[in-house]
């Protein structure tokens, strides 16, 4: 006997309560999504399971971006649960045998869109470095600071400066690091142990030398450790000993959304808004692949159209 489209939407309903103990919400948002599915599927004059085509299921997704009369457009993941719960109710019905074909089965849910990674302009960076510490040049460097101001500067303008992640920068030893005047560098150990060298800039060099000749040695001294960067007990400074620093630094500058990413997105954003070849920046970076190193050039992109909008005679109308 043919199934009905409200008797098949009524049994999967009482499935998700009763077996899958799905939470009340969750089941009311399936409820109003499959009620929008058959009514649509009604207003074609379909009202059997076996009416029901591939086509009919695509529809309904167009319908769910696209809105109507009677629905706003809905968001990606909105419509990506509505099309979730349609494939689980054609998927139920052909595992209880109340039909033969799955029409939802080659239809997928809206992927949500790519997200760009979280980047800070250079005026942004540089408020941020100033409120970790002190700069390496001034005399407060030499006069008594708190080891920990210097380690904290240090460690920022070394995630700036080579685009590191925090956990390179807290996985790295003196031995990894070379800051000779003529050509400084960096051996960071990235994920899966690859290996790579990395220039280290002026400014990053010149904070990482004040405090491995003026902080370093005192934090040192309560327990030996191979680490660059020390926590207060002479240990290696934790991933989230470092984030802490840059929570802390972020909050003197008065940058709330800063993230533990965040210097190494802007270094990979700037990098490429001033010319550099992303080749280059996806070896920086350690990126296996260019794919994962060509999402900050949307952030450029986005950038060139700012620009071209503020700047063009002709740009807007």
């Amino acid at each position: 006997m043919p199934q009905s489209l409200p008797d098949a939407l009524r049994g999967y309903l009482q499935y998700l309560v009763v077996e899958r103990g799905l939470a009340p919400n969750t089941v009311e948002s399936y409820r109003r999504d499959l009620h929008r599915y058959a009514s649509l599927l009604a207003s074609r004059g379909k009202t059997q399971l076996g009416e029901v085509t591939a086509a009919d299921v695509a529809e309904f997704l167009a319908s769910l971006r696209e809105g109507d009369d009677e629905h706003a457009v809905l968001a990606v993941s909105s419509a990506a649960r509505a099309v979730i719960a349609v494939r689980g109710l054609h998927a139920f019905a052909v595992e209880q045998g109340l039909a033969a074909l799955d029409p939802a089965r080659d239809v997928p849910p809206p992927s949500p869109p790519r997200r760009l990674p979280k980047a800070i302009t250079l005026t942004e960076v540089e408020r941020l470095l100033a409120a970790s510490g002190p700069a390496p040049d001034t005399d407060g460097a030499a006069a008594g600071v708190d080891p920990r101001l210097l380690r904290d500067r240090a460690l920022l303008e070394f995630l700036y400066g080579t685009g590191a992640r925090i956990s390179e920068a807290t996985g790295l030893d003196i031995d990894e690091l070379q800051l000779d005047p003529a050509d400084p560098v960096v051996r960071l150990i990235g994920k899966g142990g690859k290996h790579r060298l990395v220039p280290v800039g002026s400014y990053a060099a010149r904070a990482l030398e004040a405090y491995l000749v003026r902080a370093r040695p005192a934090l040192a001294a309560v327990r030996g450790s191979p680490a660059v960067f020390l926590n207060a007990r002479g240990g290696r400074l934790t991933r989230q000993g470092a984030w802490g620093v840059l929570h802390a630094a972020a909050a003197r500058a008065g940058l709330p959304d800063v993230s533990p990413h965040t210097l190494r997105h802007s270094f990979a954003t700037h990098m490429l808004d001033g010319g550099a070849d992303i080749r280059v920046v996806q070896e920086l970076l350690g990126h296996a692949s260019v794919t994962t190193t060509q999402v900050y050039t949307l952030i450029t992109v986005d950038r060139l159209r700012e620009v071209y909008a503020s700047s063009h005679p002709r740009a807007l109308g």
